[in-house]
């Protein structure tokens, strides 16, 4: 007795081989519905073996350091630099060794909801990370660039186990641990996307908060940065306290709002 098409298809859920005796079989199955489950089975084992050929050009920075014998690899990226308002984040992660995760890349590249999954993939995965937050107060006092590099620098400092050496996407920190500054690093290390995946998400998740407390800016939407929206919504209602006051358009807003005042 045949199997159902039904059956078929559970069947090839569980095989990852074009060796197996069960493509074989399947694929003298006149059926077109059969042959139609192995067309597409064979398309999704060679997207699988295009996102393994991709991370493993995205695991040479980790390869070559556990070739030399380091185990604990940190990777750290931010997000939030640009933003007219809300905190720049910085994540550091330690993942183990022959980590693989289909679908990781830089946080920009990916959906929301794409995020939303690897960032829980992540976290549950990861041998420890570490979050750093500076608020826009503490960026107006430093500016922007120290600002990134104390929120780096307390990710790192919450890692439960000290790392051996820093990836680091296009950044230096002054901390007594070796590290490698990586240009675009967040494309060409799976541990710095890594880090940019939970830091996107850290903040993202921050903002939604911040908007429920001030709904009329739709920080839910732009996150901080500088749309149409947001440009509207400061002219507006005005700066709040999650707003960068040394970004040069809240300063020009807050110059302009006094000159008014004064005259």
């Amino acid at each position: 007795m045949n199997k159902t098409i039904k059956q078929i298809a559970d069947e090839l859920l569980m095989v990852n081989d074009e060796n197996d005796s069960l493509i074989h079989e399947y694929k003298k199955d006149p059926r077109k519905g059969v042959q139609q489950l192995i067309a597409k089975w064979e398309k999704a084992q060679q997207e699988i073996q295009r996102e393994r050929t991709r991370f493993q050009e995205m695991s040479q920075y980790e390869q070559n350091l556990y070739n030399k014998g380091i185990s604990y690899i940190a990777g750290i990226d931010e997000v939030g630099r640009g933003p007219l308002a809300g905190p720049v984040v910085a994540a550091a992660v330690i993942l183990p060794k022959n980590f693989f995760l289909p679908g990781l890349d830089d946080s920009k590249k990916i959906s929301e909801q794409k995020r939303e999954e690897l960032f829980q993939q992540i976290t549950s995965q990861a041998v420890t990370f570490g979050i750093g937050i500076i608020d826009a107060k503490k960026i107006d006092e430093v500016n922007i660039y120290q600002a990134t590099k104390l929120a780096m620098k307390q990710a790192i400092l919450k890692l439960s186990i000290k790392p051996e050496h820093l990836l680091i996407d296009a950044m230096e920190i002054q901390v007594d641990i070796p590290q490698t500054s990586i240009i675009k690093g967040d494309s060409k290390s799976y541990s710095i996307a890594a880090g940019s995946i939970i830091a996107k998400v850290t903040r993202d998740r921050l903002m939604r908060r911040v908007a429920i407390d001030y709904p009329q800016y739709g920080f839910e939407k732009h996150m901080g940065y500088g749309t149409g929206m947001h440009f509207n919504a400061l002219n507006t209602f005005g700066v709040t306290e999650y707003h960068r006051r040394s970004y040069s358009p809240v300063q020009q807003l807050l110059e302009g709002r006094e000159k008014n005042e004064n005259t």
